[in-house]
């Protein structure tokens, strides 16, 4: 489990209303969602989450894939791209 890894914790204090619901108002700001975990306590761990359309999900899961993508952005921040060339001769190949 990842813990917080701020300067400063923040704490604060919310009440569920009569359907059990919790407000975060500006602490869930930029957040699309949470995994909520519960504890052998019964505390709750709520962890931000970031999700990706589905259709690029699969680069997600593909090591090798986004160590390629991550080398490149790294390599353009550089200055260190180059132009990739034509690739329309393989538009009509077909991808396994």
């Amino acid at each position: 489990m990842k813990m917080n890894t701020n300067k400063e914790a923040r704490a604060t204090t919310v009440r569920p209303d009569s359907k059990g619901r919790i407000t975060l108002g500006k602490l869930a700001e930029g957040v699309s969602s949470y995994r909520v975990e519960e504890q052998p306590d019964k505390s709750l761990v709520l962890t931000p989450m970031a999700e990706v359309p589905a259709y690029e999900k699969w680069l997600w899961e593909n090591p090798k894939a986004l160590e390629a993508v991550k080398q490149g952005l790294k390599e353009s921040t550089e200055g260190q791209a180059k132009p990739a060339g034509d690739f329309s001769q393989h538009a009509d190949d077909e991808i396994d």
